[in-house]
């Protein structure tokens, strides 16, 4: 069982790693994928280009066990869809092996939103990162959509290879991407919300300035 964490990353940061590490032992997986986007759909477009941020995470994962950098989608012209990731990882895995896509509670608020919502549960799990505490109640359409789906083992989705819904608690990092770029943007010292060998390659790439 693998799991797949996409993101910005722009840059990535101990908000990303530390909740993706906590899915990797809580779900037993094997491997985690983070795999960059390409071109932002729903949001502004990414500061630093596709290599600097995939430089970036490579720095951030050196040497941990079972996370994994996948380029995919910067190799993909065109907009990132999650859709199409997974259509991409199919094909490469197969469609027998169980693939969960790891997601924010705030970005499963607006998954219907999402493209082919319902397609993307025929390619993979969805496991719902959230805080500790976090209150399981979802919007009218949102909850009809999940009937049936929800399981609250991570052994559920080892029996097969998509199609549930997990909520995960996870470690919660106040940090995010947009903050860090800004103290940077002020001359002030990101450390201590994102890895040093990333902090490394910002100043030697003179990134967010």
């Amino acid at each position: 069982m693998i799991g797949i964490l996409g993101g910005t990353f722009d840059p990535i940061h101990f908000g990303h790693l530390r909740p993706a590490l906590d899915c990797l032992q809580a779900l037993g997986l094997d491997e985690i994928r983070l795999v960059p986007l390409n071109v932002a759909v729903h949001r502004a477009p990414p500061v630093a280009s596709s290599a600097q941020r995939l430089a970036m995470l490579e720095a951030a994962i050196a040497g941990q066990p079972g996370f994994v950098a996948d380029d995919r989608e910067i190799d993909r012209p065109g907009g990132s869809y999650t859709y199409d990731t997974l259509i991409s990882l199919r094909a490469e895995l197969g469609g027998e092996l169980p693939v969960c896509l790891l997601i924010g509670a705030d970005a499963f608020a607006g998954f219907l939103d999402w493209h082919r919502p319902a397609e993307i549960l025929d390619l993979a799990h969805l496991v719902v990162m959230r805080r500790p505490g976090a209150s399981d109640a979802l919007d009218p359409a949102l909850q009809a959509f999940c009937a049936g789906r929800i399981r609250d083992r991570a052994r559920d989705l080892a029996e097969t290879p998509a199609g549930r819904i997990l909520f995960q608690d996870v470690t919660q990092i106040d940090v995010s991407a947009t903050r860090v770029r800004e103290l940077i943007r002020q001359g002030l010292s990101p450390r201590w919300l994102l890895p040093d060998t990333v902090i490394s390659i910002i100043a030697a790439e003179g990134l967010y300035r």
